[in-house]
């Protein structure tokens, strides 16, 4: 069985790949998207269309509702399944999305963190809740490392990292060196997708373009209405500013721009990480990436 991963900033063209490769080649799909977890998220996460997903079997996509929480354990299940499928099925394997973090904890190991005092959670939680800039700032300079594999919104991780410091005085990433770390996928090849500042640009505005036609406003009003706008996944990157829009917060072309705004800086975050924080074996153009994994299937 092949095992590979595909890497790369959001709207580079990761996803077509996977599902050139898995039609071609026969394997199964796993997804490190934290939105495509979620049912319902159809258009503000891009996921594959529906005839996609039953052209080729997806993990990791629609095993959520949008106001249930995830955490990395989900997606180390999540791979574990795809694994014993693909073993049972003599499938290959590939493995794709813009949450390297993710895929860097599968394989590097998870750690199995002490437990948070309540003290310390009341105080993550406050300043969070408060001003979640000011708390991704306080986050910055405690844990860059940690700090820059988020998202700027992500109340969720931004509060798991401040718990664990002032519980224990330290950073998650100094935590997570220090425990024990179960590793699921060690050894698996990765491939980076790049793309050049201006194309990638351009791809987003392409994309982002085709979320409205496609009718992210719509998904936004039914999902919040059905799951409220607390939820998680309401602070995705897509659903965030749909709602400021909804919400009578900024124009329909103002939304439109930060929705290309808040994309392109969390793919500058991901090409960041994917950079120092994952060693791919090739890193090169979606076509000259593509030549260079079909190598592996001659």
């Amino acid at each position: 069985m092949i095992e590979i991963a595909i890497i790369g900033p959001t709207a580079s063209g990761k996803s077509d790949t996977a599902l050139y490769l898995a039609a071609k080649h026969g394997a199964y799909i796993l997804s490190l998207d934290s939105l495509a977890l979620y049912q319902e998220v159809d258009i503000a996460s891009a996921k594959p269309s529906k005839e996609e997903l039953l052209c080729v079997r997806h993990f990791g996509v629609d095993i959520l509702y949008p106001n249930e929480a995830f955490n990395a354990a989900m997606f180390m299940d999540e791979y574990e399944k795809a694994k014993y499928a693909a073993v049972e099925d003599g499938k290959h394997l590939v493995i794709v999305g813009g949450s390297s973090f993710y895929l860097k904890s599968m394989m590097e190991g998870l750690s199995d963190m002490p437990p948070i005092g309540a003290e310390a959670r009341s105080r993550a939680t406050e300043l969070v809740s408060s001003d979640i800039d000011e708390a991704y700032r306080v986050l910055s300079k405690i844990d860059p490392e940690f700090a820059i594999s988020i998202k700027s919104a992500d109340s969720y991780r931004i509060s798991r990292g401040l718990e664990m410091f002032f519980e224990f005085g330290k950073s998650a990433s100094e935590l997570f060196a220090s425990l024990p770390k179960k590793k699921v996928a060690d050894g698996l090849t990765v491939y980076e997708i790049a793309v050049d500042r201006g194309e990638l640009k351009e791809k987003i505005k392409l994309r982002t373009a085709k979320m409205f036609e496609a009718g992210l406003l719509d998904e936004a009003v039914y999902l919040s209405s059905k799951y409220g706008k607390d939820t998680k996944s309401m602070g995705s990157i897509g659903l965030k500013e749909a709602m400021q829009y909804i919400d009578g917060q900024v124009s329909r072309a103002e939304c439109e721009e930060l929705l290309n705004i808040h994309t392109w800086q969390l793919a500058k975050r991901q090409n960041t990480f994917n950079k120092s924080q994952l060693n791919a074996v090739f890193r090169g153009s979606k076509e000259s990436t593509l030549q260079e994994i079909e190598k592996i299937f001659l």
